[in-house]
Formats: C-alpha cells, structure tokens, sequence
C-alpha cells in the first residue's frame, strides 16, 4: 500500500556489467587526387584536339595533336640517305668488281704508251732545241707534258692497286658508322613525332580545354587539365593501439559533412608521429564519386573500443554531486517501521564513461541494489521513500 506521506520514487535496481563499449570519433582529411596540367614538349600548330570538357579518358588517350608534315617531310629525307649509304655499305662489302679492275689495267697501259710517246717526242724537242730550231720555252712544254704524264700514270697504278688489293676494312666501318648515325638521326626523330601526340598519363576526367585548333603553341603550354577519377582516398590519424586492430580490406563508416561512405581500409603506413604518437590509416571511399568530393575536406570515422572493467550503467538523472564535487546516487535501505518504505542513503560513485544519458560508474554499490533513478533534487539523505 502506498503511504501518502513517503515521497513515491521512481527506482533501478543494480546490474553490474564486466565491461563497456567505448565510441571515440577521429578525424582526418581527404587527399589530393592527382591533376596534370598537359601540354607539349615543342612548340607547333595545334592541329586537333582531340577530347573536350567532362570527357573520361584511359591512361595512353590521345589528347591531342601538332602539326608534323615538316617532320614527315625530313623523315623521308633521312630515309633516302640512309638508302644510299646502305647501297655504298653493300658494294664496299661485296669488294670491287672484276670489270672495274679490267677498267683500271686499261688505263694504266694507255696512260704508258702516251708517256712512250711524249718520251720520244721529247727527245725530237731536244735535238730541235740544240740545234736552235725551237725555243727553250717550247721545250719546257714537252718536258712539262711529260711530267704530267708521269703523274697520271702513278695515280692510275695506285687505284688500280687499291682494286686489286680489294676494299680496306676502314672503308667498311667507316660507311657501317654512317648508316647508325642516319638510324639514329630517324630513330630521333621518330621521337620528336611521338611526342607531337598529347597523351593522358593516366585515367582521369578532361575538366578544362584551353586551347582550341590552329592556335600556335609553345613548349609546355598548357591544352588540358586531366583530373584524376577514382575514389578518393581519406587519412586518418589514430593512436596505434587503435589502429593495430583494423585491417586492410576492413570496411568502415565515414563522415564526410552531412553524407556517409564507405570506406575500405587500403594501408595503415608504418610511420609514427612523433608528436601525437598516431599512425596514419589510409581509406579509400567507394561511394563517392570525385564531383562529390574535394581534397581537404574533414572526414570523421567512429571507432567502438571494448575496455574491460566492472561498473554499472545509470541513467543521468540518478547522479548527484556535493559541495565537495564528488559524485554520488540515493540507494534505497529498508527501514524497521514500515515495510513499504524506505530510507535513502547517499553513496560515492566515481564516473568512469558518459554518454548522451547514461553514465557508467563504480563504487560501493552492489549487485541488486535498489537506487534513486530521478527526481533526486526533491531529495535529501535519510528521508523515507517508496517506489512507484
């Protein structure tokens, strides 16, 4: 039976728990995707352009093109000469032809029965001159004539040597150095007409067209700007007790402003801070998409902690704290004089967690113990309650 002078009270009795959850946020901020300014290593005509604003792109797209007839033109060019100094390589390498020795041989006999000639000439000049029928200049011609000869003849005998003694090594290495160093110019310039392409150094999205076509541009001139597309990837700082106990592949919860993600754990990097001795967890989020995101934003994840220790579990309401600044809760003891009645004592309690309405303590209060759960300002210690 209710007694209408005990003050009713609203009550809980005790259970004490061995261990308690515990939700810490950490923060962290997503990181910069990557975005390249591209343009080419020469200047040039801007003859195309191959994407516009918005369009995806694969690593290796073409972007974009210069002009390269002028590049076309020299390529042939260097193609026919290195065609002709292959042809000089192939005929030095197969040696000299028996017909041109057969030439040579004829030339030095002619060149000889012309000198026969001028010799006797000579001779005739000679007599001329002693007897003072010619003058001494047209001696000198003859004797001249014969020299010149002499010379003709020498040289023939050399070339026709150099036939018979076949083509020197040198001759062959110094034409196969000529051939390389065409291929290479062309190899080079092949180069030159590879990088006249503007290509995408990696996936992404086109988010500007600066340029349009038969503009003139220069060297390293910006055409587009390629946004990464991927998901973003977040970094999150967390004491390393934490973050000991994720795992790559683990799947989490983040906060982005008012949106939530997933995320996949992708690395916990080895390295330390020294300062706030945290080690930093890499997420990549799945759901998003890189419109929806921008580096520098503060991402928050919730981490629920398990930590064992005994305590109880008491609504807010049912915690009191004296002049002292201690805590403590109205336990309920039963009184001789009434049965239905109850005397409520003050007993010290220390918090140990909160949370938004409940707060976990410890203390003297025992397992099945009866307290006070509201309305203690209306309270005071020894006054007789019963529960509602």
């Amino acid at each position: 039976m209710v007694n209408p002078k005990v003050l009713s009270v609203e009550t809980l009795t005790v259970e004490v728990v061995e261990s308690y959850d515990v939700t810490r946020t950490y923060t962290g901020e997503i990181v910069a995707l990557r975005a390249s300014d591209l343009g080419f290593e020469r200047g040039g005509e801007l003859v195309s352009v191959l994407v516009k604003e918005g369009d995806i792109v694969s690593a290796g797209m073409p972007l974009a093109q210069l002009d390269i007839s002028n590049l076309q033109t020299r390529r042939q060019q260097l193609e026919a000469e290195r065609a002709r100094a292959q042809a000089q390589l192939a005929e030095l390498e197969a040696g000299p032809r028996i017909e041109d020795i057969v030439t040579a041989e004829a030339n030095v006999r002619e060149i000889e029965q012309q000198l026969v000639l001028q010799g006797i000439q000579l001779s005739r000049r000679e007599y001329l001159y002693t007897e003072g029928a010619i003058s001494k200049e047209s001696l000198d011609e003859f004797a001249y004539g014969e020299e010149v000869l002499q010379a003709q003849l020498d040289q023939a005998r050399s070339n026709l040597q150099e036939l018979q003694n076949g083509t020197r090594q040198e001759q062959i290495v110094a034409q196969q150095a000529a051939v390389k160093q065409l291929d290479a110019a062309i190899a080079d310039l092949d180069v030159t007409i590879g990088k006249s392409t503007l290509k995408s150094p990696f996936s992404g999205i086109v988010s500007a067209r600066q340029i349009d076509e038969g503009t003139v541009v220069g060297a390293g001139q910006s055409i587009v700007r390629i946004v990464e597309d991927v998901a973003p990837e977040a970094r999150v700082g967390m004491p390393v007790d934490v973050a000991s106990e994720l795992r790559v592949g683990d799947i989490q919860i983040v906060d982005l402003g008012a949106d939530r993600y997933t995320a996949k754990v992708t690395a916990l990097l080895p390295e330390v801070d020294p300062e706030t001795r945290t080690q930093v967890v890499v997420l990549q989020l799945e759901q998003a998409t890189v419109s929806q995101i921008s580096p520098g934003q503060t991402v928050r994840i919730d981490m629920t902690e398990t930590i064992a220790g005994e305590g109880i579990w008491l609504p807010t309401t049912a915690l009191t704290q004296d002049v002292r600044g201690l805590w403590s809760v109205y336990v309920l003891l039963p009184t001789q004089e009434n049965e239905t009645a109850y005397e409520i004592q003050p007993q010290t309690v220390e918090i140990l967690h909160q949370e938004e309405n409940r707060t976990l303590v410890r203390g003297t209060v025992q397992q099945g113990d009866q307290i006070v759960s509201s309305g203690i300002h209306r309270l005071t210690p020894g006054q007789q309650v019963q529960p509602l």
